[in-house]
């Protein structure tokens, strides 16, 4: 029974699930040790997570439920964001369960739904449960028909909801993601099925939406006869990591352009919904990726690159060729950079300059809005030198925050102008630290909530996007650049021919 005394619209209270599961496909892997766990353990120090909660992990390993506990205790403590409580982890402990099994093996996903069925009894959880995909995409298709088998996706047959958690890369290109679609939408109603882009999880990403629609001050100026141009960067200044095999198979462009970048574009660009209701919110991002144009000429209006040996922050840096298990004749890019449009009356004219990179000089992704110069100057020439584009910049990692960049008089006894910036971050504007993204996320998936999760057509229209340039790019060989540099000098001559140069993040 719902709690009388509070209404949808009241946001004051805590919104916390129904008693639930939480199904972790590939338990043992990095994201779930890294991510998924700790924000399970911050959920219940926070008082998120309803009373007979339990998480199902299943992987290929052979454990029991012991074992599952060790680990799910080592990883929630490493990746903790709130403050280690014992009663906290000895309370959520009690309801961490394993099933050891293979993608490919009837008989362990068979176990697997006699345990949901007993924890269902045993705990009260009415048969609602998420699965959550933290798989190699390759394995999506096996465990959603082993899903549909066993009846384990069917709503009606469990007794209470049942949800689909699918990471990216969402297919390879459009084709793939189509057939994906298809096959997640047969095996579970598409209103259960979360696409999950960690980035739309971040305060940072949500902030821009209060920024644009919560004032008048920024939604007046925020088109084509005020803004000369946005730049929208993604930089790490680590490699591939323990990648290589999906890295080189995808490139930067499949695995952040696609998605990552694609959304925050959408964010930036889309007009105000109605309300915050989810199909509103994803059918105005919609209606951006659809009118995105790429450069009449990909070749001089896209950049792709792979980085040499060189140095990041004081430490000497390998090439791309030379990590672990890559082919010496790799030409995939670790470097993205391009120009795109988005045809409406708003934006049209508007350059959306869109760049993704690896081995930078530092860690840094944010979207700057850069406005047009004063038409007209009555201060002297020199006194000017130094101003530059009014700009608004949204950090959205690592230094969470917001940026109004515009000129001022140096104090003096002439007229000298130059750019100065007003600082606002989150870890001194607010006493409580931003919730992780999966914190926010998963919360999400358990409440039913699919605001800040693309849709099977937001997808699709991405790889409409991408799949051109993936085409044009064909047998080219990526430009050259060295590890620590902000990319290939042709990315900076892309930008020069329009008498424009990259923000230095």
């Amino acid at each position: 029974m719902g709690n009388p005394l509070r209404t949808a619209q009241d946001r004051r209270l805590p919104r916390i699930p129904e008693p639930c599961a939480l199904v972790i496909f590939g338990v043992t892997g990095d994201l779930s040790r890294k991510k998924l766990i700790p924000a399970v353990y911050d959920l219940a120090n926070r008082g998120l997570l309803p009373p007979g909660f339990v998480v199902v992990g299943f992987a290929r390993a052979d454990w029991g439920d012991g074992d599952f506990e060790s680990l799910a205790y080592a990883a929630a403590k490493k990746g903790a964001r709130t403050p280690w409580r014992e009663d906290v982890w000895q309370r959520l402990n009690s309801q961490f369960h394993f099933v050891p099994g293979s993608f490919d093996d009837d008989g362990d996903f068979d176990k697997l739904a006699e345990t949901l069925d007993d924890l269902r009894v045993r705990n009260g959880i009415a048969g609602s449960t998420a699965f959550y995909f933290s798989i190699p995409p390759a394995a999506f298709p096996l465990v959603l028909n082993q899903l549909n088998r066993t009846g384990m996706a069917d709503s009606d047959k469990s007794g209470g909801w049942r949800r689909v958690v699918v990471e990216k890369p969402f297919g390879h290109d459009l084709q793939s993601a189509v057939q994906l679609n298809q096959l997640v939408d047969d095996v579970f109603n598409p209103e259960d099925v979360f696409r999950i882009d960690h980035y739309l999880g971040k305060e940072t990403v949500q902030n821009i939406l209060a920024l644009r629609f919560a004032n008048s001050l920024f939604e007046p100026v925020w088109n084509s006869k005020y803004v000369d141009s946005v730049q929208i960067t993604m930089a790490e200044d680590v490699g591939i990591g323990t990648r290589a095999a999906f890295y080189d198979a995808s490139g930067a462009a499949r695995d952040v352009l696609q998605n990552h970048l694609l959304q925050l574009l959408a964010l930036v660009g889309m007009e105000e919904p109605t309300s915050f209701d989810p199909q509103e919110v994803r059918a105005e991002k919609l209606k951006v990726l659809k009118a995105i144009s790429l450069p009449a000429d990909i070749s001089t209006g896209s950049v792709r690159g792979q980085y040499l040996p060189g140095w990041v922050a004081g430490e000497r840096a390998g090439g791309y060729l030379e990590e672990p298990n890559i082919p010496p004749n790799s030409t995939t890019e670790t470097y993205a950079a391009v120009r795109l449009g988005i045809q409406n009356r708003r934006w049209a004219g508007v350059p959306f300059y869109v760049r993704v990179g690896k081995r930078m000089p530092r860690r840094v992704t944010e979207i700057a809005i850069l406005f047009k110069r004063a038409p007209h100057l009555p201060f002297d020439p020199a006194d000017v030198e130094m101003l530059g584009h009014n700009q608004l910049v949204v950090r959205v990692q690592p230094d969470e925050g917001v940026v109004l960049k515009f000129g001022s008089k140096v104090p003096g006894t002439s007229m000298e102008v130059r750019d100065i910036a007003m600082d606002f971050q989150y870890g001194e504007a607010f006493t409580e630290s931003s919730p992780e993204a999966y914190e926010r996320l998963v919360l999400d998936v358990l409440i039913g909530d699919r605001t800040l999760f693309p849709d099977a057509a937001e997808i699709e229209q991405s790889w409409r996007v991408i799949d051109p340039l993936e085409a044009a790019w064909a047998g080219t060989k990526p430009e050259p650049y060295r590890a620590g540099e902000w990319g290939p000098r042709a990315s900076d001559e892309m930008l020069a021919r329009e008498g424009r140069t990259w923000r230095r993040a």
